[in-house]
């Protein structure tokens, strides 16, 4: 049974990207070296509104790769797999390729 999880107001869902723990050639990488808090967005909310009612849309769509802080966040399991659930303003940066 698949869900969908729509978040609400300026939340987004995130998967974390699990960094490689060692090279193509069979090297095993030092933790430190691989440690990298970034994810891919799954889902964003509508956003938030102002005083005066107008939305303020979330600032990240969905694909988009974010750079997150090391702290924070909810834990969030939707079946079999763990996404993390940030507040747009908590998101640090999107990662261009």
């Amino acid at each position: 049974m698949a869900k969908r999880f729509i978040p609400l107001l300026n939340r987004v869902l995130i998967e974390k990207v699990v960094p490689p723990v060692k090279t193509n050639a069979g090297i095993l990488l030092p933790e430190k070296a691989t440690k990298m808090n970034s994810g891919k967005v799954v889902a964003v909310g509508s956003g938030l509104r102002d005083r005066e009612g107008n939305l303020i849309p979330v600032s990240v769509k969905e694909g988009d790769t974010v750079l997150l802080p090391e702290f924070g966040g909810t834990q969030v399991k939707l079946g079999d797999k763990d996404y993390h659930l940030y507040r747009d303003e908590d998101i640090l940066g999107t990662l261009l390729e």
